[in-house]
């Protein structure tokens, strides 16, 4: 049984995502989960986030998964479908749950946060080669994975092999590294998502990750020697900014590093996801390295300043109007609660010297 969305699959679309999503539950109120008396229901998903941020910004968005036959399953694909995404290739796993967790407000980067997951055994992890449309998956200009998928079961990591592995016709494959160390049940998992990477032709990974997985200390470049295959290579540095690595057509190969925007942060999560979104958005309009760099940032400013995992992005002419910033007005840029919808005055302090 598959649940009905704006589009049928397999129809083309930008995007496909798949993954797990979850129902989250975040507290009302500050303090450890034993004494936060109730909490406030959402979805969170690295692979969903995605497609729901870019659905928001009028890209076309499938999402790929399964869920229970279940309350908290009817919920993921209601309330995905709800940001305009396609769940028409959702599985329903009568014998298995949706999956769930429970966290604190706090950085989930961070110790600074608790998190209880009660995802073992759930309907995504049962996600494999034979139960997944193949069709539906690579009905896209882009697939976008993670590496959290990988680590949910024997067989979800046989369908991201699968889907990695050099095929004709496949979509461009966008995986975001995610590496969460706790999902793994031995040392091999840095292993695995480097082998993963390979095989990508788009990758996004934290410097920080990076050096956690594979002990790399060099910086971008010492990713890009480790990783050369991808077309193109997304390393994240934090508040320093984000340098890409990009084989273009141009023939010219070089790095390209751009700044973060200052931004005042409401809550420290679901950035590293709007940032993928905004840079793939860029990707897909076909927008210079250095432009789809600063739509990710400015995508992922938008879900810093909000309480919550996802936010609607800035409207495309808003961004390109902020991606189009010389180099020292965009220095001076700042971005707070509220700038998606007053990016005018924004505009206006950054250019006033």
């Amino acid at each position: 049984m598959t649940a009905t969305g704006p589009c049928a699959a397999p129809g083309v679309v930008d995007v496909v995502a798949l993954g797990e999503s979850m129902v989250t539950f975040l507290p009302t109120r500050p303090g450890r989960l034993a004494d936060v008396p109730s909490f406030d229901r959402g979805i969170g998903g690295a692979e969903s986030n995605v497609a729901c941020v870019l659905a928001a910004a009028g890209h076309t968005a499938r999402w790929v998964g399964s869920v229970g036959a279940d309350g908290f399953g009817d919920h993921l694909v209601e309330a995905i479908g709800a940001y305009g995404v396609d769940v028409s290739a959702v599985r329903r796993d009568p014998a298995r749950p949706t999956g769930v967790y429970f966290r604190t407000a706090g950085d989930r980067a961070t110790d600074a946060h608790e998190v209880a997951y009660y995802r073992a055994g759930s309907a995504a992890s049962a996600m494999a080669v034979d139960n997944v449309d193949p069709a539906a998956v690579r009905a896209g200009r882009v697939l976008h994975l993670s590496g959290i998928t990988a680590a949910l079961s024997a067989g979800c990591l046989r369908l991201l092999r699968a889907l990695t592995a050099p095929a004709a016709g496949r979509p461009l494959v966008s995986f975001d590294v995610n590496h969460r160390p706790g999902l793994w049940r031995d040392a091999d998992g840095a292993r695995v998502l480097l082998d993963l990477a390979r095989g990508a032709d788009l990758v996004f990974v934290g410097e920080d990750e990076a050096e956690a997985a594979w002990g790399l200390t060099g910086g971008p470049g010492a990713v890009r020697e480790l990783l050369p295959e991808p077309a193109t290579l997304v390393v994240k540095q934090g508040a320093a900014g984000a340098t890409v690595f990009a084989r273009e057509a141009s023939g010219r190969p070089g790095p390209v590093t751009e700044p973060t925007p200052r931004v005042d942060v409401v809550a420290p999560v679901g950035a590293g996801d709007a940032f993928a979104a905004g840079f793939l958005s860029g990707t897909l309009r076909g927008l210079p390295p250095r432009a789809r760099l600063r739509h990710g940032h400015l995508w992922a400013a938008a879900a810093l300043t909000v309480p919550g995992d996802l936010a609607v992005p800035p409207s495309r002419d808003h961004a390109d109007r902020l991606a189009a910033l010389d180099g020292d007005a965009w220095g001076r840029l700042r971005l707070g609660p509220g700038w998606t919808h007053a990016v005018d005055r924004a505009l206006e302090e950054v250019r006033t010297p």
